[in-house]
């Protein structure tokens, strides 16, 4: 069995089809698929469509390019959909946060300082609680990494889409995460991620969609979109990377999402 663990199964993208997208994913052999939330809007969104769907699980934050019409008592909400969520076995961590340096460099109303203040408040909820985090990770892995040495509670989690350097992917593993692998490993110019799938230890890898986004080389085209149906084809090619048996793909990735997410029941 495969897990999914980052897909955004409430996305518009889905509205047509969205069971039937779960349904496919099943009968693929993905038994756990994990939807984080971007804001507050969504929180019930993902919390019921989890309940709707074989395997599903959800997370609950805001996402860093959501930042700039979120406002600070979002963060309450947050808490006590957080709190609430606690006697659900659907809920599995705090997520999707982070920081997104790319856009902030591109775009106006997204500034650094607001994406920062925003997740390292929901680190403190990460901490809170003592739940993993789900990490949205791009060009800001040594800040992501400054806030997490400062918030010791954070118990893990998972780097999501990572594409840092050596180092920092060590830094991040020696720190409890795995990194999550999925369709930008199958293009054979994304050499630093292709490297990380082959160097970093086996047991810190699980596999991800970020469906409807981050579409596999074979789905590459305008409007062409991914889903969670596609991890199977995703976990061959890391198989084929590292030179190792699918079953053992599918094992190891498995457990991995278990250990870091250790609240998922799948």
């Amino acid at each position: 069995m495969l897990i999914d663990t980052h897909c955004h199964l409430d996305a518009a993208e889905f509205d047509s089809d969205r069971i039937q997208v779960a349904e496919s994913a099943w009968a693929a052999n993905v038994r756990g698929i994990v939807i984080p939330a971007v804001e507050c809007a969504n929180f019930g969104t993902v919390r019921n469509l989890a309940a709707q769907i074989p395997g599903g699980a959800y997370a609950l934050g805001i996402h860093p390019l959501y930042v700039a019409r979120a406002q600070a008592s979002d963060l309450d909400v947050l808490r006590q959909a957080v709190a609430t969520a606690l006697d659900d076995p659907r809920f599995v961590a705090i997520g999707e946060i982070g920081l997104d340096f790319f856009v902030a460099e591109i775009a106006s109303g997204k500034p650094r300082e607001r994406q920062e203040y925003f997740y390292d408040a929901q680190l403190a909820l990460a901490a809170e609680f003592n739940l993993p985090v789900l990490l949205h990770v791009r060009r800001s892995q040594d800040v992501l990494m400054k806030y997490l040495r400062r918030r010791t509670g954070v118990p893990g989690g998972i780097a999501h889409a990572f594409n840092g350097s050596a180092q920092q992917a060590r830094t991040f593993v020696d720190r409890g995460f795995a990194l999550g692998l999925g369709g930008a490993m199958t293009y054979p110019r994304a050499l630093q991620i292709r490297r990380h799938a082959v160097e970093i230890g086996f047991d810190h890898l699980v596999l991800e969609t970020d469906a409807p986004d981050i579409p596999p080389a074979w789905l590459y085209a305008p409007n062409r979109r991914n889903a969670p149906d596609q991890l199977p084809r995703i976990a061959q090619v890391l198989a084929t990377l590292r030179g190792q048996s699918i079953a053992d793909i599918e094992a190891t990735t498995t457990a991995t999402a278990r250990r870091v997410l250790p609240r998922l029941a799948v």
